[in-house]
């Protein structure tokens, strides 16, 4: 039943008839909107076309109006809300496992070459860039869709339900699963002890109505809010990742210390950013790399582990600011106009200068070699592509401790100790510039001829800092000024961070409320006579509650409390037991009771009758 055929029913209850009808929760998990589209299905399925019986009558064709009701009723429904969740927390592990096109295409280009029979079925299901591809992208929407589905009609309810008052007290109040009775206190009227009623239980945070003879009150309307806000939060999560992953990028870029950054786009290494940003996006601000401090551990336990990073920078905003100072740690980044810039690397660069054939310096500064190992032995290549007559090339090894055994030339310690670099070399023709980009962390051969020894061997030369090798044939010499480090910077923008984040309080928030409030009701009546044939003339006060969720404790407690607090306890003692009213033996409530209506609806609202 639905939550307006449920409201219906409980309008039209007669008055002589008392229904206890336990919460079905339909407004805490949708189950109303869910069943509704189920009965509208019948029992033949949504691609019905004939007609079919049911009850015994000819059930009428769905048509496509009613397919699509029929389909709209199931994506709206917290199962099918739940199971698109599942889905996309399913589809998001692959995106954690495969190495990403936008994060690392040189990854994905050695994944594909390494395994040529999966690497192209992988690239045709958009395995290497889930997040972007066209199936993940239908279930993100399909669940948001869902969700907004779920979550309108529920606030209808709710606030529908904040209007409404609580429900009319029962008749028979000893029916309820705590009930307790008082005797009233001498020479007080009974409008006096509900007037009392009324301000314990305004004390208690319910919201009352004073009714002719009696107190009706209710609590816990947070409770459907908590729920309501939880799935509000998943939404504006949503919304928030998608913003971020529309707007936002990330960038990576080696710096060398004494060099800077400027935020360009051609300043980036690699740059991966969401389909709708743009290039004026980008802060206009610029990093100075003044100082890089590190250290690394010498005592016999844990040798070499890192022990400071530490980056001091000077930071200019935008052109003409005033520059300050920042320093960097790995987890403190600097934060810059809405980019944060983290420190992910470091590495060494050995300072050469070449001298080509002529004699003209060909080539002189810093470059970049990559670490291979915890020990920093690192690989890197220097090109001298305007070297004359020919062009020069150079492939090796860089040690900060250096020492060569059977293993070759490696490093025994991450530090400046006893740094050498061991190259190769190569010469040739000069190559015609194309402007087409090349890895400058690998040297493409061709075209190049490799030096030789005298022996014919492949030239191996060593150089340490302030050291020298005069190349043979004439071609140049190769000098080894000295060493200096590279950092590796990220910068990032992510937009929808504060909604995130805001999103992720406010679904706990929700949670705690959908799990902690008690949604309760609570009457207060004063009778003539006792309860059962035996009560005499006495003037009793009768309270009741009932919890509007599972059963919690604390319910008999609390009713036992209201009752002695207006009146002469009359209570022996408490029972959480449904139908159990103290010192007398009441039957158990079974399909329909003596009471006047209370019926517990789903979406949270109820409509009595006496």
């Amino acid at each position: 039943m639905s939550v307006e055929s449920a409201d219906t029913a409980a309008e039209t209850l007669p008055d002589d008839v008392d229904g206890v009808h336990p919460d079905s929760s339909g407004a805490e998990g949708g189950g109303g909107a869910s069943n509704g589209g189920g009965g509208a299905a019948g029992g033949h399925g949504p691609g019905a076309r004939g007609p079919g019986k049911r009850g015994g009558e000819l059930a009428p064709a769905l048509g496509f109006v009613g397919l699509l009701r029929w389909l709209w009723t199931q994506l709206t429904s917290m199962r099918t809300a739940l199971v698109l969740l599942f889905a996309l927390a399913v589809a998001a592990v692959p995106g954690s496992l495969i190495p990403q096109r936008n994060v690392s295409p040189i990854r994905v280009s050695d994944f594909i070459e390494q395994h040529p029979t999966l690497g192209p079925i992988y690239d045709q299901l958009g395995l290497f860039a889930v997040f972007s591809s066209a199936w993940f992208s239908a279930i993100y929407l399909l669940l948001f869709v869902s969700l907004v589905g779920c979550i309108v009609p529920r606030v209808a309810v709710y606030a529908r339900a904040l209007r409404t008052p609580p429900p009319r007290t029962p008749r028979n109040l000893a029916r309820l699963p705590a009930y307790a009775t008082a005797s009233l206190i001498d020479d007080e009227t009974a409008d006096e002890v509900l007037d009392r009623a009324a301000e314990a239980l305004q004390g208690r945070r319910y919201r009352v109505l004073r009714q002719e003879g009696s107190v009706a009150a209710e609590r816990g309307y947070l409770r459907e809010a908590g729920n309501l806000v939880f799935h509000l939060s998943l939404l504006s999560l949503l919304v928030g990742v998608a913003i971020g992953g529309l707007y936002g990028f990330r960038g990576t870029s080696v710096v060398i210390v004494g060099q800077g950054f400027a935020n360009n786009i051609t300043q980036y290494d690699d740059l991966s950013a969401g389909g709708w940003f743009a290039e004026d996006r980008l802060q206009p601000f610029t990093i100075g790399v003044k100082q890089f401090r590190v250290a690394f551990e010498t005592g016999p336990v844990q040798t070499g582990a890192a022990r400071l990073f530490e980056l001091d920078t000077e930071v200019t905003e935008r052109p003409g600011a005033t520059p300050y100072e920042e320093t960097i740690e790995v987890n403190h980044p600097l934060r810059v106009d809405g980019t944060t810039v983290h420190l992910i690397g470091h590495g060494y660069a050995p300072v050469v200068k070449v001298t080509d054939g002529d004699g003209n310096v060909a080539f002189s500064g810093p470059v970049v070699f990559l670490p291979q190992d915890g020990n920093f032995s690192s690989a890197g290549v220097i090109k001298v592509p305007d070297g004359r007559p020919e062009r020069l090339a150079f492939e090796g090894i860089f040690a900060p401790t250096a020492k060569v055994d059977k293993q070759g030339p490696r490093s025994l310690f991450p530090d400046l100790v006893d740094p050498a670099l061991y190259i190769n070399a190569w010469y040739g023709a000069p190559k015609t510039e194309t402007g087409q980009p090349e890895n400058v962390y690998s040297l493409d051969s061709t075209g190049l001829t490799q030096l030789k020894d005298p022996k014919g061997e492949p030239l191996r030369i060593l150089l340490r800092p302030g050291t020298s090798y005069q190349l043979p044939d004439g071609k140049g010499t190769i000098e080894m000024v000295g060493v200096t480090r590279w950092v590796k910077l990220q910068m990032s923008s992510t937009p929808g961070i504060a909604v995130v984040l805001g999103s992720i309080g406010a679904a706990v928030l929700g949670l705690c409320l959908s799990l902690f409030v008690r949604p309760r009701r609570v009457w207060v009546r004063v009778r003539e006579g006792g309860v059962g044939e035996s009560g005499g003339g006495s003037r009793l006060i009768e309270v009741g509650g009932l919890d509007r969720a599972d059963a919690r404790a604390g319910l008999s407690e609390d009713v036992a409390e209201l009752a002695d607090e207006l009146g002469v306890s009359e209570n022996p003692g408490v029972s959480d037991e449904p139908g159990a009213s103290p010192g007398s033996a009441v039957p158990k409530v079974s399909g329909v009771s003596e009471m006047s209506g209370v019926s517990e609806q789903s979406g949270d609202e109820t409509e009595e009758k006496q």
